[in-house]
């Protein structure tokens, strides 16, 4: 497969201009350019992170839905990192793909960030690590590559295609620059996604700097870059800057008469040309594309439910919880101790909260929740009581082709789901009829056949009940919404979050609409393609949904039957998060505070029951209000589609908790260090954001301030036994340029159980240019009781130096350091003083290594 001998140069040589230029933007949404007749294949890409969509995301193709990142990094376990690589290649394989868009590593800035949950962490070093070892995953029997995503400094979905961020050299390269290189140096992705945003006034697809003299420069890497999907901004710019690849196709930026003007004029040399050619040759070949011609994305997708990759995603997301609180050890909750009682399972029990939205968005095999996880569980041992408590959605849910409490719904053939019609523009008879389509929402990403075409969704909809329905809509370009050929709803032009509705999470208005129950009503939504929404991957691209629900459900007293299913339990557990349409790509979420009053839920519930257990599903930190009232709380991430599963083997104890979090959790939003700071202010109609925290991210940040500024510390896990630190001792390695700690962890309580051990390291002599501490070396230690581990973690010099922006160098000053051991970056067990005699400056080198 991947590896046998091809001559790239020659094929590159048998290359027209014209051809070799045809190379440089995508064939389609997801394909490149192929030219049959010189032996140059298309080869595929596919989203995503945490799963792998296919080509068409809105179809019936299913997948895998794996732990989204914040979950892995949560188990501070790169070697389960690197297994859930290798599972998404296996996964690629069977979308017909050769290039997986991912990991995400850019690091969490701000908690409000939209894409936090698709990134690991608040620390580099975390973040580095597990891309790493994801990467090399991915990669390890060839014929896939990994993409790692989005260089650089993507922290916010505001304005994300024209924010200009301006970052010191010092915090770029110690912070948001760190995963990259540390993934870029050790595993080598064969190719590299470029951010939306600016960068210092330029934008990323285009930065001279970031691609040419960091990338490829510094940190000799030899792989292909790819734009982010409509990310390409420039003719010259992006060529000359390193950007191999624009994407999605056909060219829009990157036309061949633009380019054939470029080189005219003399803003681009055909040398260039070639050498960005040469990269997609490259990575052709890595994949394995010239041993087989990978055509006809549709024909090659398909489903594999594998049980492997249960079992693997079930692993993951219950390694990946963190047991945050557990007052009187209320958990675990196993059959013996509940046995006889009632459990009231409140809040979005019913709901599998398995990703976020956006193009981490998975049409899984299967979701399951917790309430089926613990009734599978606990079987008879105790009595469930439900109550919904609060509304999940943002949104109305769009109508489904799967029968629903509100109704059901036919398409024009007579089958559950809707029939989708599309127009040429200003013919009235369609051009196309699809039957089947599953629901009142359709996205147009990564589909061709609705481009600069007017769709209709139309469907024959039976409601169970009679009266005033809600209904809410929103389209990317103009839409309309007939009930019975009567106009109920208008949205007269573009909406005006576009990229909210191409990810069906832009704000609607509800409006309310009279139905007979038992009479079929013909609902029809037409939406217009779009024209001048500022954004190129939107361009003609139809789009739009309907979002409905019953004035009975609307309107109920849910909270109030909350509280009488509360007060009647003997334990309460409150589920509470983020479904996809607040947690997406697309927008940066809308409050600290857990949405539709699900705050008050868990106070009311608390109020009533004294034993109450919250799990939380978000990909991120939230306000906690309610945590003095409550005795145990689990913060469960999004698990994927095993996450009731995982849900349930924590509660149960099947699981001993073992996740640490990978990001701070502040009690205030306004104690977060980029607080002020984001998303940014508008100059000039342009956002623009200073990242005047500088290195102060996360922890780094919180070390400065009270305790009480945070409800939750970095590398904070509890879990149902205990451990011991012992013995830590810390000496130079060979020329002095390393250092090696070694400890001993001990499991001194009755369960098996595993904790991560982390190393943090700074100066003795504080200073307010630099942080108290950082992470440098951790290790997961899985212990039975009683049993003790040697740990052994390497420390090169290099880690523990900060970026000197006057000396343009890598800078270890002489003095004391400190090398703190602990289970979070506040409960520090051990610690060990070091002397560095001298100072230490590495030079940055252009071949790939740094020299002193």
């Amino acid at each position: 497969m991947a590896g046998q001998a091809v001559d790239t140069d020659a094929i590159l040589r048998s290359l027209t201009l014209d051809e070799k230029i045809s190379l440089l933007a995508g064939a389609n949404f997801w394909e490149t350019v192929g030219i049959p007749s010189k032996g140059v294949p298309s080869i595929k890409m596919t989203d995503g992170p945490n799963g792998c969509r296919g080509a068409d995301i809105d179809g019936d193709i299913k997948a895998a839905c794996f732990p989204a990142a914040s979950n892995v990094a949560a188990t501070f376990d790169p070697d389960l990192a690197r297994r859930i690589g290798a599972a998404l290649a296996e996964e690629a394989r069977t979308k017909g793909a050769q290039v997986l868009l991912g990991p995400t590593v850019c690091c969490h800035r701000h908690p409000l960030g939209g894409r936090n949950f698709e990134s690991f962490s608040e620390d580099p070093h975390l973040s580095g690590t597990l891309a790493t070892a994801l990467i090399r995953g991915v990669q390890e029997d060839g014929g896939v590559a990994a993409c790692i995503k989005h260089f650089v400094a993507n922290e916010q979905e505001t304005d994300r295609m024209t924010v200009d961020e301006t970052i010191g050299e010092r915090a770029l390269r110690e912070i948001y620059l760190r995963p990259f290189e540390m993934a870029v140096r050790e595993a080598r992705p064969w190719s590299l996604m470029t951010a939306y945003n600016l960068v210092n006034g330029v934008h990323c697809d285009s930065h001279d700097w970031l691609l040419r003299d960091v990338l490829r420069g510094e940190w000799g890497w030899d792989g292909a870059v790819i734009s982010d999907w409509g990310g390409t901004n420039s003719v010259a710019g992006s060529i000359n800057a390193g950007l191999d690849l624009e994407m999605p196709g056909p060219a829009g930026v990157r036309t061949l008469s633009a380019v054939r003007a470029a080189l005219e004029a003399g803003e681009v040399m055909e040398e260039t040309i070639n050498e960005r050619a040469a990269a997609l040759l490259k990575l052709i070949h890595r994949v394995g594309g010239f041993e087989q011609d990978y055509s006809g994305p549709s024909s090659l997708e398909r489903a594999e439910d594998r049980p492997e990759h249960r079992a693997l995603i079930r692993e993951a997301g219950a390694r990946g919880m963190v047991l945050l609180k557990n007052e009187g050890q209320l958990l675990p909750l196993t059959k013996e101790n509940v046995r006889g009682k009632k459990i009231a399972l409140i809040g979005l029990s019913k709901d599998a909260l398995a990703h976020g939205g956006g193009s981490a968005s998975v049409n899984a095999h299967y979701k399951i929740t917790p309430w089926e996880a613990l009734h599978a569980a606990l079987g008879d041992s105790a009595e469930f009581v439900y109550a919904k408590g609060v509304h999940r959605q943002r949104l109305l849910s769009p109508l489904s082709k799967d029968s629903s409490a509100a109704g059901s719904v036919t398409a024009l053939d007579g089958q559950p789901g809707f029939t989708r019609l599309l127009y040429e523009a200003g013919n009235p008879e369609p051009v196309l009829t699809l039957h089947g389509y599953a629901s009142s929402a359709y996205s147009p990403l990564g589909s061709q056949e609705s481009l600069n075409r007017v769709v209709e969704l139309v469907g024959d909809f039976t409601p169970n009940e009679s009266g005033a329905h809600y209904m809410a809509c929103s389209g990317i370009g103009a839409t309309t919404v007939f009930v019975d050929d009567a106009i109920v709803f208008r949205q007269e032009s573009n909406c005006a979050d576009p990229m909210g509705a191409l990810f069906m999470a832009a704000s609607e208005d509800l409006f309310r609409h009279d139905f007979v129950g038992g009479r079929a009503h013909r609902i029809r939504i037409r939406t217009e393609p779009p024209t001048n929404v500022g954004m190129r991957i939107l361009e003609g691209r139809s789009g739009a949904r309907l979002g409905f629900r019953t004035a009975s459900e609307h309107d109920a007293d849910l909270r109030g039957e909350a509280v009488r299913a509360a007060r009647d339990a003997d334990i309460a557990i409150v589920f509470t998060g983020h479904d996809p349409q607040w947690e997406s790509e697309g927008r940066d979420q809308d409050s600290f505070s857990l949405p539709n009053g699900q705050n008050e839920l868990v106070a009311v519930v608390a109020r009533v029951n004294p034993n109450t257990i919250v799990v939380n599903a978000t990909g991120v930190a939230v306000a906690m209000p309610w945590l003095g009232d409550v005795r145990a709380v689990v913060q469960a991430w999004f698990a994927g589609q095993e996450c009731g599963n995982a849900i349930a083997d924590v509660l149960t104890g099947a699981v001993n908790p073992e996740g640490h979090l990978p990001v701070s959790f502040p009690r205030r939003l306004e104690d977060a260090p980029a607080h002020g700071n984001f998303p940014g202010e508008y100059v000039d109609g342009q956002l623009k954001v200073a990242y005047a925290e500088g290195v102060f991210v996360g922890y780094r940040h919180y070390d400065r301030l009270s305790r009480d500024a945070v409800n939750f510390a970095f590398g904070h896990g509890l879990s149902y036994t205990a451990f011991r630190l012992d013995n830590l001792h810390v000496e130079p390695s060979g020329t002095g340029d390393e250092f090696v700690a070694t400890a001993q962890v001990s499991n001194t309580g009755v369960l098996a159980g595993g904790v991560a051990v982390q190393l943090y390291i700074g100066n003795a002599v504080q200073s307010s240019e630099h942080p108290v501490k950082t992470l440098v070396a951790y290790q997961k230690a899985r212990l039975q009781p009683g049993e003790a581990q040697h740990i052994r973690l390497l420390v090169k010099a290099r880690d523990i130096a900060h970026f000197d922006e006057k000396a343009h160098a890598w800078v270890v000053e002489a003095g004391t350091y400190e090398f703190s051991m602990g289970f979070s970056s506040v409960d520090i067990h051990q610690r060990a003083s070091v002397q560095i005699e001298r100072q230490r400056v590495y030079s940055l080198a252009r071949n790939g290594s740094y020299a002193e």
